[in-house]
């Protein structure tokens, strides 16, 4: 029992197969050699009565005037015969007028038959058989002693002859059902092979579908379910990542708060005791030591700042804002800033007014932190182009740098907190505009251009309707 349990579909389909055409075509053969066996019995007894009843029907003359010679002939004729092992005919007083045999294999049967006188309606004697009927006088038996083994044999013959064809038949069936079998099995086993790869880790798999409708909707339905799960999956770890980031963003609140007590204070306090002493001491202006200390305060003062509002981002103050303008008073604050380096501006900012809920302090820092990613990748020289592409109600913001390039690795953690590839940069620039530009339903792509440098375009969308805008 426990080996039937242990058969695999295929074994079991195979050997469920092979039994039931086993058993099929060996009862029908059963059957259909019983019913052989009985008509060709039945035909050779008929033939057996039919010649014996010719021997006596033709014996009556003989017998009358005893004439042994004639019947004698008549029972040769009739030994000539197959399966005939002998013939005796008796007058009706017992006595034997003939005895014929021949050596043949039994089993031996005889069959007897009266040979019977008749009177013709005429009152002479009737030269034929007539049977044992009223006014008929027996005059003689006629004794047929026939062999069977021929008909045994040839029907041993015919039972050897169909186990033969039979079992050939069987294997034939097998033969063709094992290949179908296997084209039915096939694809379950390739879905049980394919599934044991899923579960050690391999999940790009998918199955193979199989030839017949059934096994292509189960290797669809597996496959549609491998789909699900990668799309669950990729949901999870997203959303995985978005708690553990929430949970960064939560710590550096913490730690933003204590920086704001423990590290800025002190420095405005170090900052101010500077601008004392150089007046105490009447120290120059261009003290080089002082004014170093001065810088790096400012900076570590920056740098608290950008943390901290990143770290707490203000909640945005939206109302209706002229996107185009907006940029271009950003733009102007660095062409001033540009004069002092080998950095020049180039700005295609459309006249016409595109307007948007926007907060107004919070994207204009943000587009800042991008065009300043973008003068800092040029090394102090070469050009940055901006410009403005309007698309019906999509609003896109194009920041072209001439520096190195970034990296496809690169690019996909460029906006996450504290990235960043430069020697003095924070990584907190360009997530903080990322944080503020998806605060307002838009995004940032970044692409590495073939002439070289990069590529940041910011896209914003409005649903306000441009043309019937009342301008404040």
């Amino acid at each position: 029992m426990q080996f039937f349990k242990n058969m695999g579909i295929h074994a079991r389909v195979l050997s469920a197969a092979v039994l039931l055409i086993s058993a099929s075509t060996f009862t029908l053969g059963y059957i259909g050699v019983g019913i052989i066996n009985q008509f060709v019995t039945l035909r050779f007894n008929q033939r057996m009565e039919f010649m014996t009843n010719y021997l006596a029907m033709n014996a009556e003359l003989g017998i009358l005037i005893d004439e042994s010679y004639l019947l004698k002939g008549l029972s040769k004729s009739l030994l000539d015969e197959n399966d005939v092992a002998g013939v005796e005919i008796e007058n009706s007083e017992g006595r034997a007028l003939v005895s014929v045999i021949k050596e043949m294999g039994g089993p031996f049967k005889i069959i007897e038959k009266n040979v019977m006188l008749a009177e013709a309606q005429d009152g002479a004697l009737g030269m034929e058989l007539i049977g044992e009927q009223p006014g008929t006088s027996r005059i003689g038996v006629v004794k047929v002693k026939y062999s069977t083994k021929g008909i045994r044999d040839l029907i041993k013959a015919m039972k050897q002859r169909f186990v033969l064809i039979a079992l050939g038949l069987t294997i034939f069936s097998c033969i063709i059902f094992y290949f179908i079998s296997r084209s039915l099995v096939s694809p379950i086993i390739s879905l049980v092979q394919t599934a044991r790869k899923v579960s050690m880790g391999n999940r790009s798999i998918r199955a193979i579908p199989g030839a017949s409708p059934e096994t292509k909707k189960l290797a669809d339905a597996f496959n549609e379910m491998l789909d699900s799960l990668a799309r669950g999956r990729k949901i999870l770890v997203q959303a995985h990542e978005k708690m553990a980031k929430q949970e960064t963003l939560a710590e550096m609140g913490k730690f933003s708060m204590m920086i704001a007590h423990e590290v800025k204070n002190p420095l405005a306090i170090i900052k101010s005791s500077i601008q004392m002493l150089k007046t105490d001491l009447d120290i120059s202006e261009d003290n080089m030591a002082l004014n170093y200390a001065e810088e790096e305060i400012e900076a570590l003062n920056d740098l608290i700042e950008s943390f901290l509002m990143f770290a707490r981002p203000a909640k945005p103050n939206f109302e209706i804002t002229d996107l185009n303008r907006l940029v271009y008073q950003v733009v102007i604050g660095f062409e001033i800033q540009c004069n002092l380096t080998d950095i020049k501006i180039n700005s295609s900012i459309p006249d016409r007014p595109f307007y948007a809920e926007t907060d107004f302090d919070l994207l204009s820092r943000a587009i800042s932190n991008i065009i300043k990613n973008a003068c800092e990748a040029n090394n102090g020289k070469g050009v940055v182009d901006i410009s403005i592409v309007i698309k019906g109600k999509k609003w896109i913001l194009e920041v072209r740098d001439q520096g190195d390039g970034i990296s496809k690795e690169q690019q996909k953690k460029i906006f996450e907190p504290f990235h960043t590839t430069k020697a003095k940069g924070t990584g907190l620039g360009l997530a903080f505009a990322d944080q503020v530009v998806k605060a307002h339903g838009g995004s940032i792509i970044v692409e590495s251009m073939e002439q070289g440098g990069s590529l940041f375009a910011l896209i914003i969308f409005s649903d306000i309707d441009n043309k019937n805008i009342e301008v404040l």
